[in-house]
């Protein structure tokens, strides 16, 4: 996978050589190219923004370096690759882990994060007419600018390539992990010793038995889905879950309402 990511601030991205999204750059599965933006301005101050049409505070990034800096980027594809777009702003579309999953299969991926108030909107839209532009947010929140979210899109995306995670088992148990886990939040996690401070570990997990133990795991991620994040039950497609799993919803005070999607019938269960 090829991702390049253009920036007023290249040094922001240095985490990119580090961890898991380093090696898999030492290992040649990513092709990371960082791009300075004022490499394509043409003024002695290399001035990337200017005071926005219609007044108000803050100042918007010129279309003219955007643009230069894409053309070139784009260019430099092979034959017909072209480039999936993706523009963190807090006005985007969630990220989500199905985004980064399907983010994942795409050979080539060009980021543009942005400073101040954004960038001049006639980029989006002339990007939009030739290739596919993603415009994604990681939360709901501002930021001072896009790399910090680049980081995270980068590391939820690049460890899902094959080969990157030492065990490829490691992501499908996952929160959020498409699938049996798709809205639920995944439980806790214990390792050696057996005992630390005068606390153990749930029994079960010592008993190599492997159908209890998918079990609870199962059922502790209902409990903390539904002590953290109720919102994934209230609207999770009821036919993902099974017998023992509704009973399960049911200890924690859920019940089937007339549509058939779960609703909390009673407070959440506190640890």
């Amino acid at each position: 996978m090829r991702l390049d990511v253009v920036t007023i601030f290249p040094e922001y991205l240095e985490p990119l050589n580090v961890s898991l999204v380093g090696k898999a750059r030492a290992r040649g599965q990513l092709d990371v190219r960082v791009h300075d933006l004022r490499n394509w301005t043409h003024d002695k101050h290399n001035t990337v923004d200017d005071t926005p049409y219609g007044g108000g505070p803050g100042m918007v990034m010129k279309p003219e370096p955007w643009g230069e800096a894409l053309d070139e980027i784009i260019a430099s594809g092979q034959g017909d690759e072209r480039p999936v777009l993706v523009v963190p702003t807090p006005s985007g579309r969630p990220f989500t882990q199905e985004l980064a999953v399907e983010l994942s299969g795409k050979p080539w991926l060009v980021f543009t994060p942005a400073r101040y108030e954004g960038i001049d909107r006639r980029v989006i839209e002339e990007y939009g007419e030739r290739f596919d532009v993603r415009e994604v947010s990681i939360g709901d929140y501002v930021l001072a600018g896009g790399e910090a979210p680049v980081l995270v899109m980068v590391e939820a995306i690049a460890r899902l390539l094959p080969g990157v995670l030492g065990n490829a088992e490691s992501h499908r148990d996952d929160s959020f992990a498409p699938g049996a886990m798709a809205d639920l939040l995944e439980g806790p996690v214990y390792t050696k010793p057996p005992e630390w401070r005068g606390r153990g570990i749930p029994e079960v997990l010592l008993s190599g038995h492997h159908g209890r133990i998918a079990r609870w795991r199962r059922d502790e991620a209902f409990k903390r889905t539904d002590r953290n994040r109720p919102d994934l039950i209230e609207r999770a497609d009821p036919a993902s879950f099974d017998k023992k799993d509704r009973e399960m919803l049911s200890i924690l005070g859920w019940a089937p309402g007339p549509d058939g999607r779960f609703g909390r019938t009673a407070p959440a269960v506190e640890e």
